[in-house]
């Protein structure tokens, strides 16, 4: 239940208001912006929200039960405010976010009508929709594991334990052809078989782009160079002479945990796993009815 200033709700009741709304994001690096769609900039708490900044208010969908709150905001993509860069390399994932109902007249007479954090994050060319997240969202995750015929543990991670270190699972590649922002041609790769990347991580280490990491879609040859596909940020495309780290990655199946890693010992699923054909079955002379047609467990 919101606890409206006294003051405030005096004003409110007089029928005539001068209210504006705020945002306040607290960054996981401690940095906080205070953000305001009024015309001017307000002074609250010792932070100062800056005006003229595109931003605006969306939907507050509040529910009763279990479902997770949500909310979301839009803004416009500003140098002084919000970068490009920053947005790419994820430091506004996760931030905390607090909506305030404020009175421009007498900033310090002000309520916070809702909490959370920002989720996805959705971007133009020239400005953003950011979903916030209520803290009730979390009961939404998954504690425990859950038994499926894939690995559920992270490649690399203290689960897995295959060291992403060797150099058999790690290369250094150079652009030497752009096909898109998100498709290059790569020299230096050509050693490590098709494929190896996929899934994997690709960072650049030096271009416009140096210290931005981005997922590997797909990892392929054409003669003596490797094209990779990645998810590209928007606000940069790589050079020729771009350099990147590539590291391998996984599909999660037991036969790539076997034959390409060499790790069935810590495989972190279950292959062998019935599937529910096997429940429902009949005696019969039939082929088997394990699951396997589902071609996970190889």
């Amino acid at each position: 239940m919101l606890t409206i200033p006294s003051d405030m709700q005096a004003r409110l009741d007089g029928g005539a208001t001068t209210l504006c709304w705020c945002w306040r994001v607290t960054r996981a690096d401690g940095a906080v912006f205070g953000f305001t769609e009024h015309d001017r900039d307000l002074l609250v708490e010792g932070v100062n929200f800056a005006a003229a900044t595109g931003f605006a208010p969306g939907e507050i969908d509040r529910t009763a039960g279990f479902t997770a709150d949500q909310a979301s905001v839009f803004g416009a993509v500003s140098a002084e405010a919000i970068a490009e860069d920053d947005l790419d390399k994820g430091l506004w994932d996760g931030a905390g976010v607090e909506v305030l109902r404020v009175d421009w007249s007498d900033p310090t007479l002000f309520v916070v009508v809702w909490r959370g954090e920002i989720g996805e994050t959705r971007r133009g060319d020239l400005a953003f929709e950011a979903e916030l997240l209520a803290p009730s969202y979390r009961l939404d995750r998954t504690i425990g594991r859950l038994f499926s015929r894939r690995c559920d543990a992270e490649l690399g991670d203290g689960r897995c334990g295959v060291d992403l270190e060797d150099p058999a699972f790690r290369g250094h590649g150079t652009v030497s052809r752009v096909f898109a922002p998100d498709i290059v041609e790569m020299s230096g790769l050509d050693a490590f078989e098709a494929g190896l990347f996929s899934d994997g991580q690709l960072t650049w280490t030096e271009g416009s782009q140096a210290g931005v990491s981005a997922r590997v879609r797909a990892h392929r040859h054409t003669g003596a160079s490797a094209i990779i596909e990645f998810h590209a940020a928007r606000s940069a495309v790589p050079e020729i002479g771009d350099a990147a780290r590539v590291t391998a990655g996984c599909d999660k199946c037991l036969a790539t945990c076997r034959d390409r890693f060499n790790n069935v010992i810590n495989f972190q699923g279950f292959p062998f796993i019935p599937g529910n054909d096997v429940l429902i079955a009949s005696p019969a002379s039939q082929s088997p009815r394990d699951g396997s047609s589902r071609g996970l467990a190889r």
